[in-house]
């Protein structure tokens, strides 16, 4: 399977990311750089295309999940992720980690599918750290979110800190 493919396209109230392919742990760095990056710029509402999407992994979704929680508590605004075109596996995965309720999502067209440009992707430029730090958080967000997650990602989260360390030793 090819690489995932982020691409964004802006309105004047809108951002809208579409992820073509896997979205796994590959572009959860750029997908979290991206959303912050339009967050900061003002953008409150997000619409993510996961039509050409057929799954998430568990950092993806922890990426996601902690989008959702801190979207709202950074805005006076209504604040709002809306999933478009999710497929029922990743509903299910959605459901079953306890943050399907931080989306909206529904079915339907993409307005601004013509408006869509590419975003390039990190090309190894990020270091292994930042990626760790990125897995790991991931993984705690969805253990704080819901409990039942702790022992899904308990294991992942030990080896990943420890990994952090040692990554973060060799470039001190």
């Amino acid at each position: 399977m090819s690489s995932p493919t982020l691409q964004v396209a802006v309105t004047d109230h809108a951002a809208l990311v579409r992820i073509s392919g896997r979205a796994s742990f590959n572009c959860s760095v750029d997908f979290k750089t991206l959303v912050y990056e339009l967050r900061d710029r003002g953008y409150r509402n997000f619409v993510l295309d996961l039509t050409e999407c057929p799954i998430m992994d568990s950092t993806f979704l922890g990426v996601l999940a902690g989008f959702g929680l801190k979207l709202p508590e950074s805005s006076g605004a209504k604040a709002t992720v809306t999933l478009l075109n999710p497929n029922q596996r990743i509903l299910d995965l959605l459901d079953n980690l306890g943050v399907a309720h931080l989306f909206c999502a529904v079915n339907g067209s993409n307005p601004l599918s013509e408006q869509f440009r590419e975003v390039r992707q990190a090309d190894g430029t990020r270091g292994k750290a930042e990626a760790a730090l990125t897995c790991l958080e991931a993984h705690q967000t969805l253990m704080n979110i819901n409990p039942a997650n702790v022992p899904k990602f308990k294991d992942v989260t030990k080896f990943m800190a420890e990994d952090l360390k040692r990554l973060q030793a060799q470039t001190t």
